[in-house]
């Protein structure tokens, strides 16, 4: 099992240049320490059904009512974030579903960076070192190559490179998102990695309600009981080894 940087076709190039919008980068950032509520808020207003603050504000009491903090670090995130999701919100409806697309790949890297280990991030040792000497890196963008096996030919999201801990890690902003093609590519890296005596998590990162997701995953006759899905309300999970 090797891994691999992804073709730099056309769709890399445009991909390329909606990772490096800032609004993106600020999103993300924002996610990654929000509350499940935050990212609540996030979802809904990001869809783009309404662009006005107040409106939003009224149907999130918990954040903005009279019982929600006036001041101080959760309510600075709550408007920060309510800020950011209405700026995708205003975005025109294609360009929208690539930038939150783009958000939850994002989140998704942040999250798994805090894991003990991975890119060196809290053990003190150096980027890309885990704990023992082992590499350990968290890559874009990355194919997952087997000997024999027909490669893929979409990318992986988000891959964990570490030696004996491998994940291959697919971001959808909602449910719909999950159909019978990821679910089939997901399951086959595992698999051959398998039959490599290798270890491979294949993961689902669903920035929707999990109860959606099971729903959906229900419906699905591809192979899934052994991807490991991590919806809206688990993402903190991602930060787990």
């Amino acid at each position: 099992m090797r891994f691999q940087d992804a073709s730099p076709d056309a769709r890399a190039v445009v991909y390329a240049g909606i990772q490096a919008d800032p609004l993106v980068a600020r999103a993300a950032v924002l996610l990654a320490d929000a509350t499940p509520a935050q990212r609540v808020l996030a979802r809904a207003v990001m869809n783009g059904m309404s662009t006005g603050p107040s409106a939003w504000q009224a149907m999130f009491p918990t954040l903005f009512g009279p019982g929600a903090p006036v001041a101080g670090a959760e309510r600075e995130r709550s408007e920060a974030v309510l800020a950011a999701s209405l700026e995708v919100a205003e975005r025109g409806e294609q360009v929208r579903s690539q930038v939150r697309g783009a958000i939850v790949e994002s989140v998704t890297e942040l999250l798994v960076r805090r894991r003990s280990g991975a890119a060196g991030v809290a053990t003190g040792v150096a980027p890309g070192v885990a704990p023992g000497g082992a590499a350990a890196a968290v890559r874009r963008e990355r194919r997952i190559l087997f000997d024999g096996v027909r490669a893929e030919i979409h990318p992986y999201d988000v891959t964990v490179e570490t030696p004996g801990a491998a994940e291959a890690i697919d971001c959808k902003w909602g449910a719909r998102g999950i159909n019978a093609d990821v679910l089939h590519q997901l399951d086959d890296a595992r698999t051959h990695a398998a039959d490599e005596d290798e270890a491979l998590t294949a993961t689902i990162v669903v920035f929707d309600a999990e109860r959606s997701c099971l729903v959906r995953l229900e419906r699905q006759t591809a192979p899934h009981a052994a991807t490991r899905l991590i919806a809206l309300e688990t993402l903190d999970r991602l930060a787990a080894r």
